[in-house]
């Protein structure tokens, strides 16, 4: 748990959009989980802040309408405007923390022109290098978004990490691999304890859980061992946050009134406890 010594940080996630045609089948290698593999298991796209008194930090920057709805995806806001509901101005963010670079994870960055962005260089490397020449592999990758970091590194403000590293006392950015090369989870100190947001590490909480891996990987071991790494960090199944589950609208309190921005360092609705893994879904 947290202690009195180390800070206290608000953590929000916020959604912008949807792809309501996924099926199970399709968010599980290999096999299926907790039901017919065809039914419905729709993902949601968040993004991340943490804040406190003293400082704003960017998890993800999602991104564009333009490339969702290119994408086929269902669009509720623009980053932009998510952040504009937590009265954040992106120019005035000096930190963003990109977890890794695909597409859906690191558009926008052209939002934040005064940010640092904070990036593993296992993930540079890889989507700057010779595997790019696969289609299956770049795909996932939006070409616009690594010219965008690159242009980032040469204008020095691209922050290259080798491993885990403490962001600042109680944020530590961990580097877990396995969905990519250089895929990164966040550990944050919350008045709740140590919330993990693992991005895409976990995409539901029915992977980690069942330990099932999504089927969009790099290395299935490393995948699995992340799964382990996120339960050690965190301080409890709450506390561990996925990258696109459209359970976290259902688990965790709104901030206001706003339908798509949820409170994840507060604790989780009342009906909402931990359950054993496979009965999520």
């Amino acid at each position: 748990m947290t202690d009195l010594t180390t800070p206290y940080y608000e953590v929000y996630a916020l959604r912008i959009g949807s792809n309501a045609q996924r099926t199970a089948r399709e968010s599980f290698f290999f096999d299926a989980c907790c039901g017919p593999p065809d039914a419905s298991m729709p993902l949601d796209y968040f993004f991340w802040v943490i804040r406190d008194a003293a400082r704003t930090v960017i998890v993800d920057t999602a991104f564009p309408v333009s490339t969702g709805l290119r994408r086929d995806r269902q669009m509720m806001r623009s980053a932009g405007d998510a952040l504009a509901g937590l009265g954040i101005d992106p120019a005035t963010v000096r930190d963003v923390i990109v977890t890794h670079l695909h597409w859906d994870h690191a558009g926008n960055l052209d939002l934040f022109p005064n940010a640092r962005v904070h990036v593993q260089g296992a993930e540079l490397r890889f989507c700057t290098g010779a595997e790019m020449r696969h289609l299956p592999l770049r795909k996932i990758y939006e070409r616009d978004d690594v010219m965008q970091a690159v242009s980032i590194l040469y204008d020095g403000r691209l922050v290259v990490h080798e491993g885990t590293a403490e962001f600042a006392p109680g944020i530590e950015m961990c580097l877990v691999g396995g969905h990519t090369p250089g895929s990164q989870v966040v550990r944050v100190a919350t008045r709740r304890g140590h919330v993990v947001l693992a991005a895409d590490a976990a995409h539901l909480w029915a992977n980690v859980r069942g330990r099932r891996a999504f089927p969009i990987l790099h290395d299935l071991s490393k995948v699995l061992d992340a799964f382990e790494t996120i339960d050690a960090l965190a301080d409890g199944p709450d506390h561990v946050i996925p990258g696109h589950d459209p359970l976290v609208a259902t688990t965790f309190p709104r901030f206001g009134d706003d339908p798509h921005t949820f409170c994840l360092h507060e604790d989780p609705l009342p009906d909402r406890a931990s359950r054993p893994a496979g009965r999520d879904r």
